[in-house]
């Protein structure tokens, strides 16, 4: 980290650097989220529309709800988050989502791949985190626990089609 901060941190430079990479990762992956579950909200078609497009407000709801916790971590050790746009998109590990109409089913299962992909990503940061700094492991650990449960009601939508 080149530049001073204004904030000081309870961790060592070495450990706060990797703990900020798991943040800053954590962080453009939940932003990306966000939209991505926006984009499906504005756009599902289809039988079960209702149901769905209630439940990606959910998932909106959730995904900015964590990544302003994922931040504030971030800030509180001296790390300034990096949400631009320009940082999200050249750094996020979120699949892509078409844009235009999408069926109910279609949706569903983006969904499903999306928190799949994502969850993967984060137990690896939850293992990454696990030497550096316990705090943020443990942040890591209930956000990931949250989007595993919002994972299967998202799978169980599709039990049966």
């Amino acid at each position: 980290m080149a530049e001073k901060s204004p904030i000081t941190s309870p961790l060592g430079d070495a450990e706060r650097d990797i703990t900020a990479k798991s943040l800053q990762s954590t962080l453009v992956d939940l932003v990306d989220l966000h939209l991505v579950a926006k984009q499906a909200h504005w756009n599902v078609v289809g039988g079960d529309f209702r149901s769905v497009h209630l439940q990606l407000d959910e998932l909106v709801n959730s995904a900015r709800q964590f990544a302003d916790s994922v931040a504030e971590r971030a800030a509180a050790l001296g790390v300034p988050p990096d949400a631009r746009a320009s940082t999200v998109a050249e750094s996020s590990g979120v699949p892509d989502f078409d844009s235009g109409w999408r069926q109910d089913t279609e949706v569903i299962r983006a969904i499903v791949e999306t928190l799949s992909r994502l969850i993967r990503r984060l137990r690896a940061r939850i293992d990454e985190t696990d030497k550096t700094d316990l705090v943020t492991q443990d942040l890591l650990i209930s956000i990931a626990a949250k989007l595993e449960e919002a994972h299967w009601m998202w799978q169980a939508k599709l039990a049966g089609s």
